[in-house]
């Protein structure tokens, strides 16, 4: 099974964290950096038979709460439908 581990620690802004997003799972140069384009590139590159990791929550800023909760649905939505992908929040 395949392990990626998204680290949020010390991310400090929105187009930040879709820059992590972009190179953890290595979408291509034109991803949106939207909540949108993660839903479609989640779906185009995600390798199947894989566990999402995502630690540095903790960190973000609190005025993040709201946008975190709409990217962790989508994680969650993903795993929903794809039995062979997994999302864990580790911190």
């Amino acid at each position: 099974m395949n392990q990626i581990t998204l680290d949020l620690t010390g991310c400090k802004s929105p187009l930040e964290l879709h820059l992590i997003i972009k190179n953890t799972f290595g979408f291509p140069d034109f991803y949106g950096n939207n909540l949108s384009a993660l839903w479609d590139s989640l779906w185009e590159y995600c390798p199947p038979d894989t566990v999402i990791y995502v630690k540095g929550v903790n960190t973000l800023p609190k005025d993040f709460d709201e946008y975190m909760n709409k990217i962790f649905d989508i994680f969650k939505r993903l795993e929903d439908e794809d039995e062979n992908i997994k999302f864990e929040i580790m911190s």
